[in-house]
């Protein structure tokens, strides 16, 4: 098993974790009989409609 030689910095470890960042998620604009919608991606609309397909029971 691998061990390390020596004790990692706090600054080393600090950085490394830095890079982990959480996204916002992707907003579509859309224009819809001349007003801007706003949608998140792949998320059904109030109906429980998905791409033009019925995926829940509403």
């Amino acid at each position: 098993m691998a061990v390390p030689k020596r004790k990692t910095s706090r600054s080393r470890t600090r950085t490394r974790r830095a890079t982990w960042k959480a996204k916002l998620p992707q907003v579509n604009k859309q224009i819809v009989n001349g007003q801007v919608t706003y949608s998140v991606s792949h998320q059904t609309d109030d109906n429980g409609r998905y791409n033009d397909r019925q995926v829940l029971d509403v």
